[in-house]
């Protein structure tokens, strides 16, 4: 069943869909070496790659899997990154989160602003019980923002992604319902 993806202002930002005309951004944005430091596929070396995101993005509402969010900030509609969550299982009322933000958003609470609002209505439209979330331990950044909105640390996966072609472990974070 498709997923309606929404739009969610907060005060600072606005989150919306991610269309075709993002892909300038969503190219610039996953090609940074910096920003996607920590990530587990190596940055955009090819513009195409962000026609595809956005084509797995709409597949996503289509299949009813999930929903990406291209978040602009509300004042000067700034591009600031992407938010999303994926992975919806509707048996078993759960999803994991996942965001990137340009380097130069990083440090103004935009990526807690942003994550808030979508696991806001996330859990109440998606009736959702648990949502999961995974950073590489290195990023220490991104760890803080989970334990902002409530996430709980609940573990260390060793060695199981590379990262730039450094074996990296993850921590694995959850949100549940009755915690938020």
């Amino acid at each position: 069943m498709p997923l309606t993806t929404p739009v969610l202002d907060t005060d600072r930002l606005r989150l919306r869909p991610v269309t075709g005309a993002d892909g300038d951004r969503l190219f610039a944005l996953h090609s940074s070496a910096h920003v996607m430091r920590y990530w587990d596929s190596p940055p955009w070396s090819e513009r195409a790659r962000a026609d595809r995101f956005v084509a797995v993005s709409h597949r996503m509402a289509e299949e009813g899997t999930g929903a990406r969010l291209a978040i602009d900030r509300g004042a000067d509609g700034a591009f600031v990154g992407w938010c999303a969550l994926t992975g919806w299982d509707a048996d078993n009322r759960s999803a994991e989160l996942g965001y990137v933000l340009d380097a130069a958003m990083w440090g103004h609470g935009y990526a807690t602003e942003a994550a808030r609002a979508v696991l806001r209505w996330a859990f109440d439209t998606l009736d959702l019980n648990r949502v999961q979330a995974e950073t590489d331990t290195r990023n220490v950044a991104s760890a803080r923002v989970l334990e902002k909105i409530g996430f709980v640390r609940e573990g260390t996966l060793r060695e199981n992604c590379v990262v730039n072609g450094e074996v990296s472990d993850s921590w694995v974070f959850g949100l549940l319902r009755r915690d938020r």
